[in-house]
């Protein structure tokens, strides 16, 4: 096992018997005291931050991870299947660990999930996705004040402000950071 010098981000490691993704490592050697490292990280299963601080020389256990590009498929009722493309096999996703993710999915759209120990713990969207525009008040004549917005229902079911010309029908940029229009596709 490798010893608290050698984590670096991104690394999963495991703390307290859970499964921990290294965000930040700070190597630091006050004046007259032993060296430590101060490691932020990111519970894997409840997705809870924390700062740990580990002597140089303490053993942690890091975790074998490998992370696929998966394209999604379908959605059960609680479970969102997604396709290998390489190898075709299907992954099956629990409804908890995709969580908000499920208003960015649509078919065929690639996502990539982090396996640690062949078990998916996280998924990571593109910055951006298009998702089509279902349900879209008209705006109304002579309301062209600059940045007026309305909503919008898109495929998925999220509800998104747009600006007054976006009509049903069309294709909309939308950020997977925090669900904001970014403009037409």
């Amino acid at each position: 096992m490798p010893a608290a010098n050698d984590i670096r981000k991104g690394q999963v490691i495991k703390f307290n018997g859970e499964a921990h993704l290294v965000m930040e490592t700070q190597h630091r050697t006050p004046g007259n005291l032993r060296a430590f490292v101060q490691v932020k990280m990111r519970n894997l299963r409840y997705g809870k931050s924390l700062d740990q601080r580990f002597n140089s020389t303490d053993t942690i256990e890091v975790l074998p991870t490998e992370k696929k590009t998966l394209e999604f498929s379908y959605a059960d009722r609680e479970n969102f299947a997604f396709m290998d493309p390489n190898t075709y096999e299907t992954v099956e996703l629990s409804g908890v660990l995709v969580g908000e993710a499920k208003h960015y999915l649509t078919a065929n759209g690639k996502v990539d999930v982090l396996f640690v120990d062949e078990k998916p713990l996280t998924i990571e969207l593109p910055g951006s996705v298009n998702l089509k525009v279902t349900e879209s008040s008209d705006g109304v004549k002579g309301d062209t004040a600059s940045n007026v917005q309305k909503p919008a229902t898109l495929e998925t079911g999220l509800i998104i402000q747009v600006p007054l010309f976006i009509k049903e029908g069309e294709i909309v940029r939308v950020s997977t950071t925090d669900g904001s229009y970014m403009g037409r596709a």
